[in-house]
């Protein structure tokens, strides 16, 4: 049967346990159409025969995919599937850089908008290349969706690879794997360099600016770099790259723009210290919006894509089943920091 020859396809993947190979095999069988409500399941003996698993392994598996609401037994009959609805209680696989509160953001409506049905399972790779493929070593073969944030690295390509296309979703960052990939990214460079060009008149009026980039804490793509050194040389402003900022060293007269929200604390905090009045004494930029930004000093201007929204087409796509290539919209946001 081709139920069998699915689960004995799965038996040489290490990183799937028995139970987790019988029950991944009749739901690939189902979504492959090689099983069709109604259609009867090998009976356990025939199960222990074939496969060579325990008879309690066989039954435990059948009994969760009862509860999945995909089979029923019958009684002196059988196994038969009676739902194709494999998306219920479907294991989902969330990886991000780190809880931070644009990420947190994401999460909270991804969560809500899939609801209860989806059990989503959360990693943090940090940025580091170790421990990205510790994760996707260890974890692949076993969810049924994978939702990357992934690095912007092209040693995570082949990891990437190995995962089934239809089961791979990235968003946030862009990484180019071909047609049959799906993704909901936002760009950096462009929209970062168009966002400095809007605000000349206001960087002008200040001494010099800084940006503060360091990939390791801030996560934050090379690209945004290379626009802002882009922006300093075509408009002859004076300004500079830094990668920590010293606790107490906001000076009057600077323009500061924050990747990493820990930064952007300490450059409000040593302001009210050094009673610096934002937008007029010093002026403050900073990516990712939220709640905090829009609120504290009068609002600080932000360059952010709507994070919320990404969550949403993220749900909407795993629910839809289909491929997915969108290019989110960021927008430059003007508050009285400036």
């Amino acid at each position: 049967m081709a139920v069998i020859r699915k689960i004995l396809s799965l038996t040489h993947n290490n990183n799937l346990t028995k139970h987790e190979q019988l029950v991944q095999g009749v739901i690939e069988s189902i979504e492959d159409g090689k099983l069709s409500v109604g259609d009867q399941l090998p009976s356990i003996n025939i199960m222990v025969e074939e496969i060579g698993y325990a008879r309690k392994t066989i039954f435990k598996a059948y009994e969760e995919l009862k509860n999945r609401g995909l089979i029923e037994s019958r009684q002196l009959k059988g196994y038969f599937v009676i739902s194709q609805a494999t998306n219920i209680t479907k294991r989902m696989a969330l990886i991000l850089f780190a809880f931070q509160s644009y990420q947190e953001e994401f999460y909270k409506t991804f969560r809500k908008e899939m609801g209860r049905r989806f059990q989503i399972d959360v990693f943090f790779h940090h940025n580091n290349l170790t421990v990205f493929e510790t994760i996707l070593t260890n974890i692949n073969g076993k969810y049924g969706m994978y939702v990357i944030a992934s690095m912007q690295h092209q040693k995570v390509i082949p990891l990437l690879e190995q995962i089934e296309p239809k089961k791979l979703l990235l968003v946030d960052r862009y990484l180019d794997l071909g047609k049959s990939i799906s993704y909901i990214s936002q760009e950096f460079e462009n929209v970062i360099y168009n966002s400095l060009v809007q605000l000349l008149p206001q960087i002008k009026k200040y001494k010099k600016i800084i940006l503060y980039f360091n990939e390791e804490t801030d996560y934050s793509p090379i690209s945004i770099k290379k626009a802002f050194e882009k922006f300093l040389k075509d408009y002859s402003i004076n300004g500079m790259v830094k990668n920590h900022y010293s606790i107490g060293s906001a000076t009057k007269g600077y323009l500061y723009f924050a990747l990493g929200d820990t930064i952007l604390w300490h450059i409000l905090r040593d302001s009210v210290r050094k009673k610096l009045k934002i937008g007029e004494d010093i002026g403050i930029l900073s990516q990712n919006d939220n709640v905090s930004k829009e609120i504290v000093f009068g609002g600080i201007t932000t360059i952010s894509t709507d994070f919320n929204e990404m969550a949403k087409m993220a749900a909407k796509h795993l629910k839809n089943d289909s491929i997915t290539q969108i290019i989110m919209p960021s927008r430059l946001i003007k508050r009285s920091s400036l």
